[in-house]
């Protein structure tokens, strides 16, 4: 599923691309991926719509348009946003699992197509009337942004809990955009087992996971994400972050410290990969 880094890269690339730009034909090829709010246009980014904004919080993605209302994009398991030149829009004609299609003239005046693809269709759009109404309701609900958390909202919301700390860092009400993949990869560059109670830490643990929890994303935004399966990028590119995963993916596998073998396990029914020896459960027992 992409995670914050694989979104935010997204956003950049649409940033990049289509801020500005003027919608000329929307096409909605599969009404029922779109949730509408209420007052929300029947059909997102309506033509005459002009993108103003392209926003993030989490794991999910924002198009505003301001006086036409904005589109919520959650990419699920294999959601993607791509922007295609006009002269190579036939090659995405026939292309199968498409949900949305748009063309939008760009503020130097060409033509590209945007169009949202989601084969397993976990996926969805949400058409809401104004980014306030998205304020006030999705993302109401979420935690601060991972990429910007700090030691201090993770102390309050580990405050008086018995849950594993994954399990904990996995809640996106305590954190919105961190996933298995970051939460692993964290968790092993900050030396703490990931079924470690969160009420066992002690403050300066939680500084450094927080400071390591942004670096480790930063990195991944910088090199466009992981990309394992189904992540692209707005112009169908791959991340490359997974060339640097420590422990994800890696299950038996040796550490890249100790060279013990890696060790995984279900945590809240995610496969979770970690050192036993680089990440004790208590100090100075595996």
């Amino acid at each position: 599923m992409p995670e914050l880094p694989e979104v935010e890269s997204l956003r950049r690339d649409l940033e990049a691309r289509i801020l500005g730009a003027r919608v000329e034909q929307s096409r909605l090829l599969r009404p029922d991926v779109l949730h509408r709010s209420a007052d929300a246009p029947e059909v997102p980014l309506p033509t005459g719509s002009v993108v103003k904004r392209l926003l993030r919080h989490g794991k999910q993605l924002v198009i505003d348009t301001s006086q036409h209302g904005c589109l919520l994009v959650h990419l699920g398991m294999s959601g993607s946003l791509r922007v295609v030149p006009d002269h190579d829009a036939g090659s995405i004609d026939h292309e199968r699992h498409v949900h949305a299609r748009w063309t939008l003239q760009t503020t130097q005046g060409a033509l590209v197509h945007l169009r949202h693809r989601d084969p397993r269709r976990f996926g969805w759009l949400e058409s809401h009337a104004s980014l306030q109404s998205i304020l006030d309701t999705c993302w109401s609900q979420l935690g601060p942004d991972a990429l910007g958390v700090e030691s201090s909202a993770l102390i309050a919301a580990f405050k008086g809990s018995r849950r594993a700390l994954k399990s904990a860092l996995l809640d996106q009400a305590v954190t919105a955009g961190i996933g298995n993949i970051y939460v692993d990869e964290s968790l092993f560059r900050a030396g703490l087992h990931p079924c470690m109670p969160v009420q066992r830490l002690k403050p300066d643990q939680v500084d450094r996971l927080a400071v390591i929890i942004r670096k480790v994303l930063q990195q991944a935004v910088d090199r466009g994400g992981s990309t394992i399966q189904d992540h692209r990028t707005a112009d169908g590119g791959w991340g490359s972050f997974q060339k640097l995963h420590k422990v994800y993916g890696r299950a038996g596998l040796p550490c890249t410290t100790c060279k013990a073998p890696l060790t995984s396990r279900l945590v809240q029914q995610r496969m979770t990969v970690f050192c036993k020896s680089c990440q004790p459960r208590r100090p100075g027992r595996p």
